[in-house]
């Protein structure tokens, strides 16, 4: 047995018989209806849900009586009394019953008379009231003028049918077959959609028939002028009517009524709003205009339109941008230096960069902002030192990761006729900081890539460069935007990859990778006490030690820069915390035993240099990186051949062409360093970079690979705690190299005790060597091999090295 639909009904029942008025009591019940209006004779279907109304409509229909029908003044109230009803109702009759699973029921009712409320006699289970049944008469003298407004009311209501889209046309036939003004009145007023329900109730309380005709003349006069505008603006744009154009004919058609009827508008309000905002935006008067003009394009759109959307959009962006908004604070170099010095350790160069830019800004305050950027290893604080710059100017800082950018749209933004296009990253980043002057921080300037879609370097040109970006064109915004007052500071690893011209804009500043001293005051000062907020803790709980901190910065974390320090410092604090989770409560003393606990075995051994070297062959050279300076072995071997040369150890050309060069270089001065002129005849030479899986490449192993060489030939080994860096040519002169304070930090960090340098690099060590890693290490300068050679191998006849060597082995082999 399937079960009913809630709205199937159970059953159905006849209403009440035909309505006899001269037996209609002075006592009805009465059922208040919400925002409805039943006119005698009008057939109108009702819907019943209250308790109190159901129990009336049973009532009625099982004792066949008549009910009375009034409207609420209010439809929100659910229990209404005497007050919160109209006091003129509708005598009814109920045809049909239909009763719902739900318990609600569906009445087809219809309109008998009207009566006067003259008070409610009781309230449940329904509002029962004594009524006075109220007639309608026309005299004689009116007989002729309520005739004649009841044809003009018909006529004006079958011509407002024939232009209403909503009115059936079935409504003219039925209004024709009505004979009596006082019954057409009242179908008239329940039909039109226009009246409401106060409206309506203000006619059935109108007994004068003609003044209820006057009153419908009115309504049907308006409605018909509504209307006959309406199909106006229908002629009128009918010719210019597209199939796309539809949904803007309806809005226009809707504001030409609104203008007729004198409603406002909307939409106004929103063009003013935007108007105003463009008034106060400071623009200038280039972008001011282009404004307006967009704004008009956008008042004679129709807010349906695809193109509406875009041109919002557009104006949002225009009226959001930091015209002539700026951070203004005033320069005090002595706060500057403190900001400086609290959140930044050592890094006096780029420290007394920024503060003579802000001297030079507090004297011309209208000077235009240098391109800094600032080159080193990872870890070393190039990103963190641009907040801490935009802190001491007082300024907004924003920060732009290029890393990976391949699109030129990034930097330039998207034409406005692509779908979803936005303005570049420049453009967001100032709506973002919300003034014309933040520190832009341009983050991995040196891994920008390009393809198809453009090469955001070059579109990098205009933003970096102080003469052009006072006038920079977003493709988005299509308007120029002055740039020169905003502070952008770039970030690289390297800048090899960074286009020539683009580096040409840049004034660079090199930050390199820290000593053990600098590492151990940092993470007193800085990574310690963030890494015990992050976690929860206090220096009370975790105590870290001097010889603790040096123990992970040797062997846990060989690096330039601290960010393995800092991830191997919070690791050691998440262990104690643990441990304090568990129970333990007195403090935890870091050594260098509790870090081997904490963390394992070491990462990095310190490796014997003097076994290393021990071999003739094996030399030890300096080599730069974008992770900062590193120390590498060149290891030669010998066999029986024919002049043979093999290269291992994933070298670059240039570095093969520096051991051809070298190998040559040899060879053309055996006789001067007592090697047999013709050793090459009859063997085979293996040169070999330890560790293989890594790249390598550069022409400053070329005094390594020499050193190598004729270590192997002469047997004498190279000394112990010796390490050098330099470019050779077949004449024998050293020529200078690169990452010279790089290198001699990654000597210093290995516990080497002599380096060899090009002596044309004098100037860099004297600079940027720090004074005590100049007094641990012992710098030679050289300006020939044959310097590097009487420096780097140990003296004695090559009969000599050999036993030794051989000894050596032997020992090894024991």
């Amino acid at each position: 047995m399937s079960e009913k639909d809630d709205r199937t009904p159970d059953f159905e029942s006849e209403g009440v018989g035909e309505v006899s008025l001269t037996d209609v009591p002075t006592e009805l019940a009465i059922l208040p209806l919400r925002d409805t209006i039943l006119f005698p004779h009008a057939i109108l279907p009702l819907a019943v849900a209250r308790e109190s109304s159901v129990a009336l409509v049973h009532d009625a229909v099982r004792e066949r009586k008549v009910i009375g029908v009034i409207t609420q003044r209010d439809p929100a109230v659910d229990d209404p009394v005497e007050s919160d009803l109209y006091r003129v109702g509708t005598l009814t009759h109920i045809h049909k019953m239909f009763k719902f699973p739900d318990g609600s029921l569906r009445l087809v009712v219809q309109g008998v008379q009207r009566f006067r409320l003259r008070g409610v006699n009781q309230y449940r289970p329904f509002i029962k009231a004594s009524i006075e049944l109220l007639g309608e008469a026309v005299s004689g003298e009116q007989e002729i003028e309520v005739k004649a407004l009841a044809q003009s009311a018909q006529g004006l209501f079958q011509r407002v049918v024939e232009l209403s889209p909503t009115l059936s046309d079935e409504l003219q036939t039925l209004a024709a077959n009505i004979q009596d003004p006082a019954r057409l009145a009242d179908f008239i007023a329940a039909s039109l959609p226009s009246l409401n329900t106060a409206q309506k109730q203000e006619l059935l309380e109108t007994m004068d028939v003609k003044a209820r005709l006057e009153r419908l003349n009115k309504v049907l006069v308006k409605d018909l002028e509504v209307l006959e505008v309406g199909n106006k603006i229908q002629s009128q744009v009918k010719t210019e009517l597209q199939k796309n154009q539809r949904e803007y004919y309806l809005r226009e058609q809707m504001k030409a009524i609104q203008k007729e009827l004198g409603e406002g508008d909307d939409q106004q309000r929103e063009y003013n709003e935007l108007r105003e905002k463009i008034e106060k935006a400071g623009m200038p008067e280039e972008a001011k205009k282009e404004a307006l003009r967009e704004l008009d394009r956008l008042s004679k759109m129709s807010p349906a339109a695809a193109e509406y959307t875009v041109a919002r959009t557009y104006l949002d962006w225009l009226v959001a941008l930091p015209w002539s908004k700026r951070t203004e604070a005033e320069i005090d170099i002595v706060k500057a230096k403190e900001v400086l010095d609290n959140d930044h350790y050592d890094l006096e160069k780029v420290k007394e960069r920024i503060l003579e830019y802000l001297a030079v800004r507090k004297m011309k305050p209208d000077i235009k902002g240098p391109i800094l950027c600032f080159v080193g290893p990872p870890g070393v604080g190039k990103t963190s030192l641009g907040r801490s710059i935009a802190s001491s100017m007082g300024r907004k800082f924003h920060r732009i990761s290029l890393g990976g950018m391949r699109d030129e749209a990034e930097i330039r933004g998207h034409r406005r006729t692509y779908i979803g296009a936005l303005p570049g990253q420049i453009i967001q980043g100032l709506r973002r900081a919300d003034s014309k002057n933040p520190v832009f921080m341009l983050d991995e300037v040196d891994k920008i890539g390009a393809d198809f879609r453009g090469d955001p370097a070059s579109a990098l040109l205009e933003v970096l460069d102080p003469e052009q970006n006072n006038t920079f064109k977003d493709h988005y915004i299509d308007l120029p935007f002055d740039l020169s007052e905003v502070l952008f500071i770039t970030t690289a690893n390297v800048l090899d990859t960074v286009p020539p011209a683009l580096r040409d804009r840049m004034e660079v500043i090199r930050l390199a990778g820290y000593i053990e001293e600098e590492k151990l005051h940092i993470a007193r000062r800085h990574l310690i006490p963030r890494q015990l907020e992050n976690h929860g803790m206090t220096a009370e709980i975790v105590a870290f030690g001097d010889e603790a901190l040096k123990k992970l910065i040797r062997e846990y974390t060989r690096e330039a820069g601290l960010r393995n320090l800092e991830r191997e410092i919070a690791s050691i604090i998440r262990k104690v915390a643990r441990k304090r989770a568990e129970g333990l409560t007195e403090t935890v003393a870091v050594t260098p035993e509790k870090v081997e606990e904490f963390l394992g075995a070491p990462v990095f051994m310190k490796e014997e240099l003097e076994e290393r070297t021990m071999i003739p062959g094996v030399a030890i050279g300096l080599s730069w990186t974008a992770a900062g300076g590193e120390v590498l072995y060149v290891e030669a071997s010998q066999m029986w051949g024919q002049k043979g040369l093999t290269l291992t150890g994933q070298l670059g050309e240039v570095m093969k062409e520096s051991a051809q060069a070298a190998l040559s270089w040899v060879r053309a001065h055996a006789r001067q360093l007592g090697i047999e002129d013709s050793f090459f005849e009859r063997v085979d030479l293996h040169l070999h970079v330890p560790e293989g899986a890594i790249p390598k490449d550069g022409p400053s192993a070329g005094i390594t690979l020499v050193t190598s060489i004729v270590s192997l030939l002469t047997g004498r080994p190279v000394r112990p705690r010796v390490a050098m860096t330099g470019e050779m040519t077949l004449s024998g002169r050293v020529l200078p190299v690169g990452g010279i304070k790089e290198k001699v930090l990654a000597a210093h960090r290995m516990g080497i005790k002599e380096v060899i340098l090009p002596k044309r690099n004098e100037k860099a060590v004297k600079e940027d060597i720090p004074e005590n890693v100049q007094t641990d290490l012992k710098i030679h300068l050289v300006a020939s091999i044959e310097e590097v050679l009487e420096l780097a191998l140990t003296p004695g006849e090559p009969y000599e090295a050999m036993r030794d060597r051989s000894r050596w082995q032997l020992r090894l082999s024991n």
